[in-house]
Parts: C-alpha cells; structure tokens; sequence
C-alpha cells in the first residue's frame, strides 16, 4: 500500500479542488485528500469502492455504522443514502483515498465471463482489507495519469481488470449482483437513474416501475430492499441534498433552493431539511461556512 499511497497523495495534492476531491481524466475515478477531520456528509451514494491509502473514515448506513482506515476497501454495491465522516487527518499525515464508481456495464460482462455462480451477499455496505491484486491495478491506474498519451488506450483494461479483481477477491460475494442483468438491483438501478436526472419533477411511482420492469406494488418493495428507502424518501433525500449543495455553493436563500429543487412549500422544506440535516436551512449553512473558515 505504500507505493499506492504514494501514487495517490502525490496525484491529490496537485489536483484537489476545494472540497478535496481530485477527479482524474478516467471516467469514475478520483483521489480524496483532507488535512483535517470533516463534518457530517450526506449522500444518496452510488455503487463505488473507497480504497483507503492513509488516515480515517466513518460511514452509517441507517443503524449501521462502519469505521475504516488504511489498507481498508469500503464497497457500497447499490444506491443508498450515507452520512460519512473523515475521522483521522492531519496537516502532517493527510487522509488520502481512492474512489472507483462501479461500471455495471463490465460487471455484466465479467459475471458472464467468470460463470459466478448465484449465490451473493446482499449486504449494500462492507468494509474489508484490501486484496493486493485489487491494490495492484489501482496503482497501475494511478501510474497511467503520469503518461496522459496512454490513457485512451490502456484505461479501459486497466478500469476492467480491476473491476475482475474485486469480482474475484472478498468483496466479489456482494457486488457480484450488480453484473446480473436482469437481476432486481439493475433493474432498480434503471429507476434510480431517472430519479437522479428528474427529481426536481414529479414522478409517479406508475413510471418508475415501468423503467424497471415491473408492477408497482413489486417495483416499490424491491426498490425499499435495495435503497433502504421508498421511492418518495429517496427523491427527497436527493431534493435536499442538492438544496444544501445550491446554499452553500451558490449562495441560494432558502426559499430559492427549494423551488429550484421541486418543493412547492418553504415550509415544508425548512422541517425536512431540519430532519435530515439537524438544523434549519439558514442555521446549518452559517454553521457550515462558519467551520469551512475555521478549517482554513
């Protein structure tokens, strides 16, 4: 892990954006660097592993929480909402990780390929210690940011062989079900995918489960055991969070980000931002910038 870490702060200290995060030009993958330990992150995650090279991290899923750091992998293997904390980073020793957004499309192919068998964990989160041969092709990938010419032609093998390597190592168990094509977490994914681009609309459950494939009363019970949530709370979960990225970012009033994300009532907003984020809308962004001062 030494030389990934290597690879991985050395890549993020050059090309971390303010928030920490280093985007690289191969779709789905980014560093992550902090110097310091960070607040509540809310999200609604997308399936991803999280290779830590150095430093601390915390996640909950619902009621249950998951502490993990270097020579860790965390998988989220479905779109579920998470609240993440980086809990070990310093000026001195930063937290550096790396962050791969699963390609179910090379699932699919390699589950083929590999004949895996149907036998899966379901388990949306897990935390494991990284399997070398997974490490080995994340440092393979950094190394190739170092020769911009080859990217267009090594990166999709390389993005492959990884995803092959998880597939066959500890984690294979529970993402295998995402390389099923006609399984019930790709067929959510369908739904999910229209939920991301549309959520600031109104989308009745009849035309979410026509994408998926399904009947309602079938579509809303897989799209729970999935998500960990209905339909209506993850449109929600994801109204507000873009709400409070509109606030923070863009300098919305409160009001303006709940109409731009589809609220038709700011009171309405003001007590589900409340339940979520702990505070009101004018309170938690003051005390966000307050603390992002504070950290600079």
């Amino acid at each position: 892990m030494t030389s990934l870490l290597t690879a991985v702060s050395r890549y993020a200290d050059a090309h971390a954006d303010a928030n920490g995060i280093a985007r690289t030009p191969i779709p789905g993958l980014s560093a992550v660097r902090a110097t310091a330990p960070s607040g509540l992150l809310h999200d609604v995650s997308r399936p991803m592993v999280c290779i830590v090279a150095q430093g601390g991290k915390h996640v909950t899923m619902g009621t249950q929480d998951f502490a993990f750091s270097a020579g860790d992998t965390l998988l989220i293997a479905a779109d579920v909402p998470i609240v993440s904390q980086i809990t070990r980073a310093s000026v001195a020793a930063p937290y550096y990780s790396l962050v791969l957004e699963l390609d179910l499309a090379v699932l699919a192919e390699l589950a083929a390929e590999m004949e895996a068998g149907l036998v899966a964990d379901h388990a949306p989160v897990r935390v494991d210690p990284t399997d070398v041969e997974v490490a080995d092709a994340a440092l393979r990938l950094m190394r190739l940011l170092d020769r911009p010419a080859s990217i267009p032609v090594l990166q999709s093998q390389l993005v492959r062989e990884m995803h092959y390597w998880l597939l066959a190592g500890r984690l294979g168990t529970a993402i295998r079900h995402l390389g099923w094509l006609e399984g019930h977490v790709r067929r959510v994914a369908r739904a999910v995918a229209l939920l991301r681009t549309e959520f600031a609309q109104p989308l009745p459950v009849e035309r979410l489960a026509t994408v998926a494939g399904m009947s309602p009363s079938s579509f809303h019970q897989h799209f729970r055991a999935v998500t960990s949530l209905s339909p209506l709370q993850f449109q929600k979960h994801l109204r507000l969070i873009e709400a409070r990225r509109l606030m923070l970012s863009e300098g919305k009033s409160a009001s303006g980000a709940a109409f731009e994300v589809g609220y038709e009532s700011v009171s309405q907003f003001t007590r589900e931002y409340g339940r979520m984020f702990g505070l009101p809308p004018v309170k938690d962004t003051k005390a966000a910038r307050m603390k992002a001062l504070d950290a600079a």
